[in-house]
């Protein structure tokens, strides 16, 4: 017998072959991240060719950046960005928007009946017909008789006299142990009821948020930054903590934040995903056209562990040498976007699945984008990360190309003493007061502009891109050392409006947030490193399950939008007001009970 095998015999026997994959990860859901994102480039916003011949012409070369991980050359202005997965931020887009998405109105169930379809509330479908034992409405189709429900947002509870103690404790620094020992409730309750109370203020925020896109906002000043957080270790054996990354951006002008989200998906399954990778060989394949691209998984961590052993960040004494410093540090990436590298002192999540944290920063502004449609000029206020930036740049091109949008860096000086805040609050206000004195005929605004004036003219460079830096002559106690830089920097505007755009930028809004979750949220308080636990940090009232980070930012988001209130005056009148009722997505101030016992039917 012959020993050559047929063709479908060798077929057969063979592993399968692997597509060779594309020169470009191809653009996804309308969304393609990788193109320069230098905004006084002429390539900035144009896309790469997915494929290219040698007669072709493209504006872009590919280069190594290290193994596995190429990099996009500009062949205009030679920045060199990292790719990235345009299927992985879609996936990453859709985790933390899908809570926008309608819920589904009840009809009649009977699909053969023309009811079938109808919504509640189609004049002469259907009426009114009591309720069910549990205590919800039911109703009856006038066309068919069948009957449905609509079930209580309370359904199943039997002690909802708890729910409003158990939300307001959440939000006010009351740790779990201590909320369970004061109701008297077991543990099992407690959960059901934490569950309760974020699937509420989910759908309580998506109702009021999916009417943004309707909202006419002339002008929004937007400042985002992120802040990490701990999560035990559960067993003695494995004393290694999770670091969990969360983004948000807030409105400068009503204080309302647009978003919350940590890098951290529950839903997706970490055994099923790390199998399904190791089957497929997706390590072998360049990281952007991964499968699994916008996940670490147990080979990244690995990677990255080793890579980062004995390495520390910089730390700056001086507002500048902190700017120089970060410049330094994204510099001695390999990926300058890349923030949360691992170290050996964290692990990844024993369930779900750990997102690249970039992924969740790019995410993040599509997001804003997706939710706020009808805004006439955006105005962004970032803080100094090279991946920040790189998103904001990419998700709002269009706008930033047509000058509807602009970007700033900001930097100020967080760890002051409140007495060395008054001390430089007070050298300014000497300062204003010796210039008023030299220019009489200047107003109070007049004096501020003079001022931004000067330090513009003594504008100051840092970083291998020589970034272009301004110090803001009058500092507050919130921000007692600042300095701006005009990232989208263009000649379109006169100098006036250029020194008014400098004035407005601030973190003040998404800093203020921010302080507020590590103040009244006891599981989010910044953790206390030991010196004799190497690096380790335990803390007794941290959470032990990552996804428990992602429901107390949802829920403490909703109540500060929406329920937590301010006093001001307008016109010498005093007014009670919330950022929901400043932005105008509410008329007053919202109560617990409003969220907890909402219905959008």
């Amino acid at each position: 017998m012959s020993k050559t095998k047929s063709c479908a015999e060798s077929d057969g026997d063979r592993p399968p072959l692997r597509p060779k994959p594309p020169r470009i990860p191809p653009a996804v859901s309308g969304i393609q991240y990788n193109f320069c994102k230098n905004p006084a480039c002429v390539n900035y916003g144009i896309e790469p060719k997915l494929k290219t011949k040698m007669s072709d012409h493209d504006f872009y070369t590919l280069s190594g950046g290290g193994k596995g991980f190429p990099l996009l050359k500009c062949k205009s202005c030679g920045e060199m960005p990292p790719l990235k997965s345009n299927a992985g931020l879609a996936e990453e887009l859709a985790r933390i928007a899908c809570y926008l998405e309608p819920t589904p109105v009840p009809s009649c169930p009977n699909s053969l009946c023309g009811n079938h379809g109808a919504p509640l509330g189609t004049k002469h479908a259907y009426q009114s017909y009591g309720k069910n034992r549990g205590g919800s409405k039911r109703y009856r189709c006038r066309e068919c008789l069948a009957t449905f429900s609509i079930p209580t947002p309370a359904r199943y509870q039997h002690d909802t006299h708890h729910n409003q103690a158990v939300f307001k404790m959440l939000v006010n620094k009351v740790p779990f142990a201590r909320i369970v020992s004061m109701l008297g409730i077991s543990w099992e309750v407690f959960y059901h009821r934490l569950d309760f109370i974020h699937r509420q203020c989910l759908a309580f925020a998506a109702d009021r948020e999916r009417k943004l896109k309707g909202l006419p906002i002339r002008r929004l000043y937007l400042a985002t930054d992120r802040q990490d957080y701990v999560v035990n270790w559960a067993g003695r054996r494995d004393k290694w903590n999770i670091v969990l990354s969360a983004v948000a951006s807030a409105d400068n002008s009503s204080g309302y934040v647009f978003g919350a989200q940590s890098n951290f998906d529950p839903s997706s399954d970490r055994d099923a995903v790390e199998a399904d990778a190791g089957r497929i060989g997706d390590h072998l394949s360049p990281s952007p056209l991964r499968k699994y691209a916008r996940f670490w998984l147990e080979r990244d961590y690995l990677a990255s562990a080793n890579k980062m052993s004995g390495k520390e960040g910089r730390i700056g004494t001086t507002l500048d040498s902190a700017i120089s410093a970060t410049y330094a540090t994204a510099g001695e990436r390999l990926d300058v976007e890349v923030f949360d590298e691992k170290t050996a002192n964290q692990k990844l999540p024993d369930y779900g699945l750990q997102v690249h944290a970039e992924y969740t920063l790019v995410a993040h502004f599509y997001f804003l984008r997706k939710m706020l449609g009808n805004v006439e000029g955006w105005r962004f206020f970032l803080d100094q990360e090279s991946g920040i930036r790189s998103a904001c740049l990419s998700a709002f091109q269009p706008e930033i190309a047509a000058r509807t949008a602009e970007a700033f860096y900001v930097r100020i000086t967080k760890d002051l003493t409140v007495d060395r805040k008054r001390e430089l609050t007070a050298r300014s206000r000497e300062v204003f007061k010796g210039i008023k004195l030299q220019n009489p005929s200047l107003s109070d605004a007049g004096v501020r502009l003079l001022m931004l004036k000067g330090e513009i003219a003594n504008i100051r460079q840092f970083g291998q891109w020589k970034d272009r830096w301004v110090r803001h002559p009058l500092p507050t106690m919130s921000e007692p050392e600042k300095a701006v830089c005009w990232l989208t920097e263009h000649d379109q505007f006169d100098e006036n409006h250029v020194a008014w755009l400098y004035n407005k930028a601030s973190l003040h809004a998404v800093d203020a947030f921010f302080q507020k979750v590590r103040r009244r949220v006891s599981l989010l308080e910044r953790p206390l490193h030991s010196s004799a636990n190497a690096g380790r940090v335990w803390n007794g009232y941290a959470p032990y399950n990552p996804a428990t980070v992602q429901k107390l930012l949802d829920i403490f988001r909703v109540v500060h939008n929406f329920i937590d209130k301010r006093q001001t005056k307008q016109g010498g009148i005093k007014m009670v007001t919330t950022p929901a009722t400043r932005l105008g997505l509410a008329q007053v101030p919202l109560t617990y009970s409003d969220v907890i016992y909402f219905s959008a039917l």
